[in-house]
């Protein structure tokens, strides 16, 4: 038997307390709760993937990412025995991201995908985004891509003007300089006062951006009242105003408002950006590596939008730990550019992590390139037993 053949998969099943509540108009959170797929080789290599799973983003639960896991994934990979690490690739990227149904399985896929890449990684010695781009023939995302450049976002969760005022203070304080608000709440009128009042002076400057995202939290009658009342001339976009489902109505709705609309719910695969692209709605797009099926989909998305001149954002799940954040790291060192991230947030929002040190931005949302192969993190084995929730599933090969 190869020793780059595969032993065992462990799913894992954490949850970590974040420091503060989490709430928008789809989902309140205020615990973490991240699946991590452990791959082990014959030769003892080890790697790791994450995902966080969201029922109102690809209608996927932890149950049914590890029913997937199970059922789907893992019989493709049984026999995977590779020899050198452009062959892992092949059989990698042609892991489903929807089922015979049509279901997407894009949560599952990423934390199986992303294991595999981290263990063939280090099982091969390659350095994983230099080897999967030029697979894809992305041949213009090379480093030094747009990692210096970029600036994380802070993101506005407040349910009262209040506390969305002492959130702004602290990002303010800290140098963000690009924001992003949750709508779609009672709160909303009072707390977009509050924030245009506070940012109006650097938004007509063009030194601060500001973007809304509803979560699908309107129908089309209540987004058009809400964004008529609101200055779209000073905010970047609107993300997902209305349900994954509704897509039909968007063009009239950017008719009567003139808005910008960036798509997350509704952009979960090729075939829904053709849809939104075809509907002539297609402004921006939010790609989140754990909702859009892990690397490889996420590049061809990323590619697809800058062929087509759609604006990005490399988006992040909201509890995440540093092992997804240190992804994003290494993609955004090959990518060429990106209008805005949301990543990283670290020890800013979870009380721990499965990584040390924890992964987050610095000042101003700056983030610091990642170092050596796979991921270029180590997982830390106590962390990982110590968030497990006890669920944790051994499937020996």
């Amino acid at each position: 038997m190869a020793q780059s053949s595969i032993t065992s998969l462990t799913i894992h099943s954490l949850r970590i307390p974040m420091k503060q509540r989490v709430r928008h108009a789809a989902s309140t959170r205020q615990v973490a709760d991240p699946i991590i797929a452990e791959v082990e080789l014959r030769d003892g290599t080890r790697g790791y993937g994450e995902t966080l799973p969201r029922p109102y983003v690809t209608g996927e639960d932890g149950d049914s990412v590890r029913r997937t896991l199970v059922e789907i994934l893992i019989p493709r990979i049984l026999t995977l025995s590779p020899q050198t690490f452009a062959e892992a690739l092949a059989i990698i990227e042609d892991l489903p991201c929807v089922d015979s149904q049509g279901r997407f399985l894009t949560a599952a896929r990423c934390a199986v995908e992303l294991a595999l890449l981290d263990a063939y990684s280090r099982h091969f010695q390659r350095p994983i985004l230099p080897e999967v781009v030029n697979w894809l023939g992305l041949y213009d995302f090379q480093p030094p891509g747009c990692l210096a450049k970029v600036r994380c976002s802070g993101v506005l969760t407040a349910e009262s003007a209040h506390q969305v005022r002492r959130q702004l203070l602290k990002m303010r304080c800290y140098g963000l300089k690009n924001f992003k608000m949750k709508v779609g709440t009672p709160a909303d009128n009072e707390v977009m006062a509050l924030v245009l009042r506070k940012l109006h002076a650097g938004l007509c400057r063009n030194r601060i951006t500001l973007r809304l995202d509803a979560n699908g939290a309107w129908d089309l009658e209540k987004a058009t009242q809400a964004l008529q009342r609101w200055p779209g001339a000073l905010i970047h976009s609107i993300e997902q105003p209305l349900p994954r489902g509704f897509e039909a109505e968007l063009p009239q709705l950017r008719e009567k408002s003139g808005w910008r609309i960036m798509h997350d719910e509704s952009l979960v695969t090729l075939e829904d950006a053709r849809r939104l692209e075809a509907l002539q709605v297609a402004d921006a797009y939010n790609i989140r590596i754990s909702k859009c099926g892990g690397l490889l989909p996420s590049l061809k998305l990323l590619a697809h939008a800058r062929q087509n001149n759609i604006q990005v954002m490399l988006g992040c799940m909201v509890g995440q730990t540093s092992l997804l954040s240190a992804v994003e790291r290494q993609l955004l060192a090959h990518l060429p550019a990106v209008d805005f991230v949301e990543s990283n947030f670290g020890r800013f929002l979870l009380q721990g992590d499965i990584v040390h040190p924890a992964l987050q931005f610095g000042w101003g949302g700056r983030l610091q390139p990642g170092h050596g192969l796979a991921w270029g993190v180590q997982i830390d084995p106590r962390a990982l037993k110590k968030y497990s929730t006890g669920e944790s599933t051994r499937i020996v090969f």
